[in-house]
């Protein structure tokens, strides 16, 4: 079993260093795609691998496939630029590789370190990601945001988390919610969704109490708290945002630089 683990980037210089550590020793080949980054990204990537290709960026889905198509290997591994695998996931990853599994992809569980310590509930954890799999039997799907693999095949579910260190500040969090709830207003807009009232007031608060009462956010102290918040925030100001769209009657690009 040989794996190409594949990584797309953009200004992820304080990041990019740990993510292709994580896979010393585990991939056959590292390819990175990045989307001509303004500060150091390429030149930290090029001191692990001599795959590294830039790219101008279309979005998360096709960017992937693009980059998953350059793979050299049958198995990928995907990685996003701020995650790392832990020393339990490198272990069965290894343990996978003196053979040929005759399934059609992996998935895992994802952990956050959010606000100082690792969220174990608030609706962030376990977040399964289908991360490795058949470069023939999967395919990156979705046009605006939140990208999915589309799998043809059995998953198999690992124990090992993949590290997600996101968010350092609630800044960078609002920063993030509001880039995400343009390119998710601008969906719903394609797909001719109207905002209705129950959409700013209902599901925000429906959203804020699922994550924080019965998915456990509470149990995650004061990041539960917030993560909850901002969970309930996301949908009021994707809405909110839907609204204001309609309300010009004008189309915004979709994928704005």
């Amino acid at each position: 079993m040989k794996i190409s683990a594949v990584i797309i980037t953009r200004d992820e210089e304080r990041n990019i260093a740990a993510a292709l550590e994580s896979l010393a020793g585990l991939a056959s080949e590292i390819v990175v795609v990045d989307s001509l980054s303004t500060d150091r990204t390429v030149k930290i990537a090029r001191e692990y691998t001599d795959r590294v290709v830039e790219r101008a960026w279309t979005n998360y889905a096709d960017q992937k496939n693009f980059a998953d198509g350059l793979a050299a290997h049958p198995w990928i591994l995907s990685l996003d630029a701020d995650e790392r695998l832990s020393p339990e996931l490198r272990a069965e990853l290894s343990a996978l590789l003196p053979g040929d599994p005759d399934c059609a992809a992996f998935s895992m569980p994802r952990r956050v370190f959010y606000l100082g310590r690792w969220i174990r509930h608030s609706g962030w954890y376990p977040d399964r990601k289908v991360r490795l799999f058949r470069k023939d039997r999967a395919r990156w799907e979705g046009a605006y945001v939140h990208e999915k693999l589309g799998v043809a095949g059995e998953v198999r579910a690992l124990k090992g988390d993949i590290q997600h260190l996101t968010y350092r500040s609630i800044a960078e969090h609002v920063a993030r919610i509001n880039q995400f709830s343009d390119l998710g207003a601008q969906k719903l807009y394609a797909a001719k969704k109207k905002c209705r009232w129950p959409h700013l007031v209902l599901l925000p608060a429906s959203r804020f109490l699922k994550s924080y009462v019965l998915k456990g956010g509470f149990l995650d102290g004061f990041p539960g708290l917030v993560i909850s918040a901002f969970n309930g925030y996301a949908i009021f100001v994707r809405y909110a945002k839907l609204r204001e769209i309609w309300k010009k009657g004008e189309r915004i690009e979709p994928f704005p630089n």
